[in-house]
């Protein structure tokens, strides 16, 4: 907190710092013993009519009241990550989108709108790196008109918790009602650590999406068009471990997209009786190896946040979480909704 000569504690941040980095004291709403001060650090996001809104990097928003702040100062952005592949946001945000790609697509300035007949929300939703062109609000209504002419809910997708991502506009969808349904996380770690984790002997890869695979893979019933998603990406990989007997569906699966020093890694799903075998890592441990091999040399993933065993394993394999991403939806907007998934 900042400090006068006089040793007190003052407020140095205005409603000019919106959209800076920023740390605040401020009194408890509900006071209770021995907790009289709250401190919050994140992007303020809002301030007028005598409220304040910071967004934190898990994309939380607080509302402070004006009159509640004791202290307050701006702040430099969040240091990188010691550990891992450097990376920022806009070189990661497209890296995840070149991996699993729409079927149509449409650009409105800086911004993609998305669409694959509502096969996942990251297929079926707007990318925004960067202004869209015209105000924001002419932009959403251009949005939602778009969706609205294939059936689809109007969907953006946003990012919080690193230099460069969407804190601003997530707050500006917030104040017009719009609806966060789903928040994951993306991880980037070191490539080769994977690479050594598991034993690859027993997995077979392959550039196509067989029957095996497929019988595996949670969302059943896969359409063309979600052929068409998962076999997107610059270089695409799917592996498969067969069970006992040879007979689908097989023991574990996963997904793997080499886009020059990245490896995307996805859909790792192991037969649930067959758990906590090292199935999974032997999965990933085989795709990275072909990633390496392809020259890739860093690796990022997607994990939602109460995925507690995921976290567990992917932290172990060295991933870090570099950003978390969410899916606004339009208010109101009760269309079809994607098939089920958090990305």
């Amino acid at each position: 907190m900042e400090f006068s000569a006089a040793g007190r504690l003052e407020v140095r941040i205005t409603a000019a710092d919106v959209g800076k980095r920023v740390s605040v004291r401020s009194l408890t709403e509900h006071e209770a013993p021995g907790e009289r001060f709250t401190d919050t650090v994140g992007v303020l996001t809002f301030w007028d009519n005598g409220v304040l809104l910071i967004t934190r990097k898990s994309g939380e928003s607080v509302r402070i009241a004006e009159s509640a702040l004791v202290a307050g100062k701006t702040v430099p952005p969040a240091p990188a990550r010691r550990r891992g592949p450097a990376a920022a946001y806009e070189e990661l945000a497209r890296v995840a989108a070149r991996a699993w790609r729409p079927v149509e697509s449409e650009r409105l300035g800086a911004w993609e709108l998305r669409a694959a007949s509502g096969f996942t929300r990251r297929a079926n939703s707007v990318l925004p790196l960067g202004a869209p062109g015209v105000p924001l609000d002419e932009a959403l209504d251009a949005v939602r008109r778009w969706y609205g002419e294939r059936g689809l809910p109007a969907y953006v997708q946003a990012s919080t918790g690193a230099e460069g991502t969407q804190e601003l506009l997530c707050a500006e969808l917030e104040q017009r009602g719009w609806v966060r349904e789903v928040t994951a996380e993306l991880w980037a770690g070191p490539l080769a650590p994977v690479a050594d984790r598991g034993d690859p002997a027993g997995v077979v890869l392959s550039r196509e999406a067989g029957e095996g695979w497929l019988a595996r893979y949670q969302r059943k019933g896969v359409s063309e068009v979600a052929l068409r998603v998962l076999h997107s990406g610059p270089s695409v990989w799917f592996a498969t471990v067969s069970g006992e007997t040879g007979e689908a569906p097989p023991a574990a699966i996963g997904r793997c997209v080499v886009d020059g020093r990245w490896a995307g890694f996805a859909a790792v799903e192991v037969d649930p009786a067959l758990r906590r075998q090292g199935l999974g890592t032997a999965v990933m441990a085989a795709l990275a190896r072909r990633a390496l091999d392809e020259g890739a040399s860093a690796a990022w993933l997607q994990v939602e946040a109460d995925n507690a065993g995921a976290r567990a394993l992917y932290a172990g394999m060295g991933f870090a979480a570099h950003h978390a991403y969410h899916h606004y939806r339009a208010p109101d907007d009760h269309r079809h909704r994607p098939v089920t998934d958090s990305s």
